[in-house]
């Protein structure tokens, strides 16, 4: 069952990147038109370097469309409601005691009217703009303001 599960990705993976965009994604990854035009047939399988090649591709063009059609920004402002963000702490695991925070837990937060802006920064890969914003949204966590300047993740309620 699991290899059927991983065929169907790639080949869902491969259909969505069959277009002249999805070609240079994956020839900008180091696949050839080659390779592409065996697997696209089936006369090939994808090895493991050349799997993760697809799926870096694939996200790219994920996040190149999503951003393009405007739908990422739309959603996630939900008619100006905003989303909710889950903050995960960063893992503790390896901090030495003394400097260990026990309190840090997930929190949870609805953001509002940052999403344009921060999808924006996102799709520039504007780190600096991404930080500010980020910086914005915690500082709504009043006193763990500190506590969350590093995270592990965030999850946002879509």
């Amino acid at each position: 069952m699991r290899c059927l599960h991983k065929k169907r990705r790639l080949n869902a993976r491969l259909r969505y990147l069959d277009s002249p965009a999805g070609r240079a994604a994956l020839k900008e990854q180091g696949v050839t038109a080659r390779t592409i035009r065996s697997w696209m047939k089936g006369k090939s399988t994808p090895t493991k370097a050349n799997r993760e090649r697809i799926d870096s591709a694939y996200w790219g063009r994920r996040r190149e469309n999503l951003i393009r059609s405007g739908w990422l920004k739309r959603h996630l402002d939900n008619d100006g409601r905003g989303r909710r963000m889950e903050i995960y702490p960063v893992d503790q695991s390896q901090v030495p005691a003394e400097r260990f925070r026990p309190t840090l837990q997930q929190r949870s937060i609805t953001v509002r009217y940052i999403w344009g802006d921060l999808v924006d920064a996102w799709a520039a890969q504007d780190a600096g703009t991404v930080d500010e914003i980020w910086d914005d949204v915690i500082s709504d966590l009043d006193s763990d303001y500190n506590a969350y300047a590093h995270v592990s993740s965030v999850g946002i309620g879509a």
